[in-house]
């Protein structure tokens, strides 16, 4: 979950869905009306001719029951290697094997240090941002190749907060994606796609800027190793809400999101953000979340990609 912190830091907010409630007035993503007994086949390709493929987050491990009803309606899954936001223990891990076999693809995840955490260990551990993303990127490898994920799979370290990265959490950011760019795997970020203020421009008019804007700015100016961005935009529009309906979301592309190299959109988060997606309200549960299919007890975030399997992790 990427959360508002202080004006000075400028944050937007993101989430990825966490809770397990289990509310007595459900409402369900806009799904097809026949059931799937095929694995999902990507949807009719977009308007500039690239296929799209729909897949879910979440916190905690849907558990096993659940797999078979999940991949009627998504392609891929995302895989946390590390605990989750606001979790005490990791659900997702020794998994793999199971996703496998039900026939997933993968967005691997690790979840990054909020900038709070990143000064604490500069003061208590005498550690600088950039050690402490280098120590964090050993922790995600070790932690991939226990999992069996193979060399080129991409890992996405959690961005939590949004907006422009202060210094320290830039120097953690790279130090993280540096680490993993030098090891057999490709380093990604899950991280804003939402405007967020920016301060007074050169003409007195305030601006903004995305997270993603931030790193793609300072990986070309210091000629730094590629990262693969899966950017949240849950605002509607351009996000058309809870709904995996193909008609609503065929013509769709990750650049739609307003982040031109976006290789995952994350276009619905749980529980919705109702400032940003009114205009959509009425494709969400009653609760604010988002549910698929018969799965009513499991919330979920909603994704898109031109990959069936977005971290090349199979």
């Amino acid at each position: 979950m990427i959360r508002a912190l202080p004006a000075t830091l400028l944050l937007a907010t993101l989430a990825l869905a966490g809770c397990d409630s289990h509310p007595a007035n459900l409402a369900t993503a806009n799904l097809n009306t026949a059931e799937a007994s095929e694995p999902p086949a990507a949807q009719p390709p977009s308007e500039d001719g690239r296929p799209s493929f729909v897949g879910f987050d979440r916190n905690i491990y849907p558990g096993d029951a659940h797999l078979s009803e999940l991949h009627q309606h998504f392609a891929f899954t995302g895989f946390w290697l590390n605990n989750a936001p606001g979790e005490t223990s990791n659900t997702w891990a020794g998994h793999r094997p199971q996703l496998l076999a039900a026939g997933f693809g993968f967005l691997v995840l690790w979840n990054g240090r909020l900038d709070a955490e990143i000064k604490h260990a500069q003061t208590r551990d005498k550690l600088t941002p950039t050690a402490l993303g280098r120590q964090d990127a050993e922790a995600a490898i070790a932690a991939a190749q226990r999992e069996g994920f193979p060399a080129g799979t991409v890992i996405f370290l959690d961005q939590e907060e949004g907006g422009r990265l202060l210094p320290e959490q830039s120097d953690y950011f790279f130090g993280f994606t540096e680490g993993i760019a030098a090891s057999p795997y490709r380093a990604g970020s899950y991280l804003s796609g939402q405007p967020a203020d920016d301060g007074p421009g050169t003409n007195g008019r305030r601006i903004t800027i995305t997270t993603a804007q931030d790193v793609r700015a300072t990986v070309a100016a210091k000629h730094l190793h590629p990262v693969a961005l899966w950017v949240a935009q849950d605002a509607c529009p351009p996000a058309p809400g809870c709904t995996i309906d193909p008609k609503a979301v065929a013509h769709l592309h990750p650049s739609d999101s307003g982040t031109l190299d976006a290789q995952v959109w994350q276009y619905v988060q749980s529980p919705r953000r109702p400032d940003l997606t009114r205009a959509c309200s009425t494709t969400y549960a009653a609760d604010g979340n988002c549910y698929a299919g018969s799965t009513t007890d499991l919330p979920i975030d909603l994704n898109l990609a031109s990959s069936a399997d977005p971290s090349h992790g199979r």
